[in-house]
């Protein structure tokens, strides 16, 4: 019976012996893997400013344990400093851990640290600084412990530093040098002096390269020191030569900051060669000695009295032109009350009242016997000039200007034959040209302005929301390569970066609400004249249309609202806010000029308005492709010199011209006549000289722009602009005086004074204090400290001085023809 059990339980007891052999095998590999693991720690007690010269492997860890006394009234920093002497360590770098109270730093040695594109850049000499925990109690004695470890089998040679930084704080107005490099950051505390509420902090260094960046950072750690992380938090700002960052105490609770100076490891970032181009990823490149000399100094920004001084200055400015034209519009007003109003029947001739001008009304005669001719057959039909005086008179003023529409009044669409011998004539004078319905064109010029105030708001409205998106940005990320400012003058008010570049632009806008009174009261004065049926109003001098006047002043308030908006963050992606109207206000002026003497054929508002959209268009193409393509600047250059020869014929027949299928025949057939079979000069050879002197000017600019490629493409097409208008207002100087005409001493005054305060604003608008062409560290090497009440730079200025001389040159357009004020239409020449 107990054989039969056996054997019964036999297979069993098999099995369970296997098992326990199995285990007790398992048990003792495990201890023979935990011996060869286990590691021997020594710690070690150390001291400052001693060298530690030891070998680490796999087997061993060395914890090295410091100890500190922490005043509370002093601020000690201390420098971990730790170089690998050992070959090949880079497969196994050793570990570097630092345990503190309340930190805790980590770092490899050889450290590693990548570049663009994955490039990897290996640094055996290491040196950090400590972060400060803080100490609540007087005097403190802090602990803290360095651990040494690695994975390498092989023994890795080091050296281990500690040493304390005695001039860890930084003072007010005291300037410190250092040295950086990509392994060796350096930081240093700032604590706000009692009274300050606002610095600048400005680093800066004799090396353009490496590049470098500059951070300011709370109390607080950990402390992001090295190249890839310290961007993480607080602001920071690339640099080659110069970095400034203004720092307020309401940004920082605990009235103190870090200020971090980290040396990249690469170049690209400002502006700088990339060297290195490994065919291998995983490869690790020397980048060579990148250590870099600096200096840093904290010093007081301006204070509260400052900025009403600045806010002060800049509203006496502007305010004391609105009293100068109070005062001279008194005088004038005075000198008009005292002087009786005539009309010059031509040079020469004694000078009659206005009721005695309808004896000679029809009695107009032209220049030459072809002119004389010409006028007699197109009046017979043109326009209303023949209507009597007493029909024009009683025509009433009340009825309404919204039932009247152009073609109601413009007979000329019907007799494209008479307006034919018109135009075409070869001397015309003013009354040639302003033959339409007053009130028709007078409909028609209110346009211009209805439509750049819908243009305005539109345009501002998505403008303004932008440009706080952006600072909001600048604010939330801390990255101040954002925006291009002066940072050596930059003043920050509120959320706003650089206040004052943007307070300097309030001239445009109350220089252009100034003159919008202007032109207002001029208006008035016309209105009332017309609704007296004075006739120097109905038919003599220059026809006074203000629409476009109105569009000029509405266009100066918004260059300046525009500019205020781009200098809340000044970059090359919303440099068109600042130029949009600039382009508005030249090709306004070029078209009042074209109007004084061509009120009929000026261009209506949508033709001029969708032009300048076009213009626009081609700034914003510009800015995006126009940057080194080639293929952007040859379409651009052949379609600038189309549109100069097609507005050069326009100008030249005064509009008498068709583009069809028939104009290459009619070319040739000119060609031919005029210059083949008969050699004649032009027709009309002062416009030709205008012409002719326009289409060098702009093949000129297109062959500079194919040649050149300038990087700032919204400059050079406002470039364009302004040479065009120069163009014009010296042509039109020229011939005024050229007929025998005078240029008032109201008018010679601005004429002189706004060429003068042109000169100087162009002065300080060349002195570049940045630019969005370069990178931004390249950028603020052209900062430069404020020059006006310690406020205002030299931006600042030119916008004071060029919405100054913006608003003179509306005054000469508003002013340059007062002297025909008495003159006959018949009797002022068309140029």
């Amino acid at each position: 019976m107990v054989l039969r059990s056996c054997c019964k339980f036999g297979p069993v007891l098999v099995w369970f012996r296997l098992g326990y052999v199995v285990l007790l095998w398992l048990c003792v590999t495990h201890l023979r893997c935990a011996r060869a693991e286990t590691k021997t720690v020594v710690q070690k007690d150390a001291e400052f400013d001693v060298t530690y010269n030891d070998t680490v492997t796999s087997d061993n860890q060395t914890i090295y344990a410091f100890n500190h006394t922490v005043s509370r009234n002093k601020t000690e920093g201390v420098r971990v400093t730790v170089d690998v002497l050992s070959e090949g360590a880079e497969s196994s770098p050793i570990l570097f851990v630092v345990r503190q109270k309340q930190a805790v730093l980590s770092f490899q040695v050889p450290l590693i640290l990548r570049g663009l594109y994955q490039r990897k850049y290996p640094y055996a000499h290491v040196g950090r600084t400590l972060c400060q925990p803080p100490t609540r109690s007087l005097t403190e004695t802090q602990y803290f412990f360095v651990d040494v470890s690695t994975l390498s089998s092989l023994g890795t040679h080091y050296q281990l530093r500690i040493s304390r930084v005695d001039s860890f704080t930084l003072h007010t107005d005291k300037k410190f040098s250092f040295t950086a490099s990509p392994s060796q950051p350096q930081y240093f505390k700032y604590v706000f002096p009692d009274g300050v509420d606002t610095v600048i902090v400005k680093v800066n260094s004799e090396m353009t390269f490496p590049c470098s960046v500059m951070s300011i950072q709370d109390i607080q750690c950990p402390v992001y020191d090295l190249d890839n992380n310290v961007a993480f938090i607080g602001m920071y700002q690339t640099m080659t030569k110069t970095a400034a960052i203004t720092v307020q105490r309401k940004d920082f609770p605990s009235n103190s900051f870090y200020v971090v100076v980290v040396v990249k490891t690469e170049d690209e970032a400002c502006g700088g060669p990339l060297r290195f181009y490994p065919l291998r990823p995983d490869e690790l490149i020397n980048a060579g000695n990148r250590s870099k000399t600096l200096d840093v100094v904290v010093s007081p920004a301006i204070s509260s009295d400052v900025y009403v001084m600045g806010m002060l200055f800049c509203l006496g400015i502007f305010l004391s032109f609105y009293l100068l034209t109070f005062l001279v519009a008194c005088v004038e007003n005075k000198r008009s009350v005292d002087r009786p109003t005539v009309v010059y029947r031509k040079p020469g001739v004694t000078p009659v009242s206005p009721y005695e001008y309808g004896s000679f009304v029809d009695n107009a005669s032209t220049l030459s016997s072809e002119a004389i001719t010409d006028s007699i057959a197109s009046d017979a039909n043109y326009g209303y000039m023949e209507r009597s005086l007493e029909s024009v008179a009683g025509r009433s003023r009340q009825e309404s200007l919204s039932s009247i529409e152009e073609d109601d009044y413009d007979t000329l669409a019907d007799i494209d034959s008479d307006k034919n011998i018109v135009r075409t004539k070869k001397y015309l004078c003013v009354s040639d040209l302003a033959r339409k319905d007053k009130r028709v064109l007078s409909k028609k010029y209110q346009i211009y302005f209805w439509n750049i105030a819908t243009i305005g708001v539109f345009y501002a409205l998505p403008v303004i929301q932008l440009v706080i998106t952006y600072q909001t940005v600048v604010n939330v990320t801390g990255n101040q390569d954002i925006c291009y400012y002066n940072f050596l003058c930059a003043h920050p008010l509120g959320n706003l970066s650089a206040f004052n570049n943007i307070l300097s632009n309030l001239g445009y806008v109350m220089l252009g609400l100034l003159f919008l009174l202007i032109v207002l009261q001029r208006d008035v004065i016309h209105s009332r004249a017309l609704d007296r049926n004075d006739l120097n109003a109905l038919e003599c001098g220059i026809p006074k249309h203000f629409g476009l006047f109105y569009a000029m002043g509405t266009a100066l308030m918004m260059e300046g609202l525009l500019s205020a908006c781009y200098h809340v963050c000044p970059n090359y992606t919303n440099f068109q806010f600042d130029t949009s109207f600039m382009y508005m206000i030249a090709g306004l002026c070029v078209l009042k000029l074209y109007q004084k003497r061509h009120p009929d054929i000026n261009a209506s508002a949508y033709t001029a308005y969708a032009c300048l959209a076009a213009v626009i268009f081609f700034s914003v193409l510009g800015v995006v492709f126009g940057k080194g393509n080639m293929v952007f600047w040859i379409v651009f250059s052949v379609l600038h010199i189309l549109a100069t020869m097609l507005l050069s014929t326009q100008l030249y027949y005064m509009g008498r011209w068709r583009l069809d299928s028939g104009i290459l025949r009619r070319i040739v057939y000119v060609i031919y006549t005029d210059c083949i079979r008969q050699c004649s000069g032009p027709m009309y050879i002062d416009r030709m000289v205008l012409l002719v002197m326009g289409n060098i000017v702009n093949w000129s600019l297109a062959a500079y722009g194919l040649l050149k490629t300038p990087n700032d493409f919204a400059s050079y097409l406002l470039a364009i602009a302004i040479c065009n208008l120069l163009l014009y207002f010296a042509f039109y100087i020229i011939m005024k005086l050229r007929s025998g005409e005078r240029i008032q001493c109201m008018a010679m005054v601005c004429i002189l004074f706004t060429a003068v305060v042109w000169g100087f604003a162009l002065f300080f608008f060349f002195q570049g204090l940045s630019t969005w062409q370069k990178t931004p560290a390249e950028s603020r090497e052209h900062n430069r400290d404020c020059i006006v009440l310690s406020f205002f730079d030299d931006h600042d200025i030119w916008h004071f001085l060029s919405s100054i001389a913006m608003f003179g040159s509306f005054l000469v357009l508003l002013t340059m023809d007062d002297d025909l004020n008495n003159v006959q239409r018949d009797k002022i020449f068309v140029f």
